[in-house]
């Protein structure tokens, strides 16, 4: 998967559809090899981003977790930590 792809359930507030789109850009990105379609593909990928975005918003809205809401800035935190000691910084 690809590492700009972020999780985006179980969050206050609840992803955004900025968020959403922006991971399915990413996704259609990373699976069809290209970040910027040629003209002749822009249609199908622009429609793919979309199915996608569309696809993934369902899922979120329909998953259900007895697990408390996570933070934003405390995920955040975590995952500095981790980078840090991952690459010694």
């Amino acid at each position: 998967m690809c590492r700009n792809i972020r999780p985006l359930s179980n969050f206050e507030p609840p992803a955004t559809d900025d968020e959403v789109q922006a991971a399915a850009l990413q996704y259609v990105r990373k699976i069809s090899g290209a970040t910027k379609p040629s003209r002749a593909n822009a249609e199908a990928f622009e429609r793919a981003v979309a199915e996608v975005a569309a696809a993934s918003a369902r899922l979120l809205d329909s998953l259900v977790t007895t697990a408390p809401p996570k933070d934003r800035e405390i995920e955040a935190a975590k995952a500095r930590e981790r980078a840090a000691l991952r690459y010694g910084t």
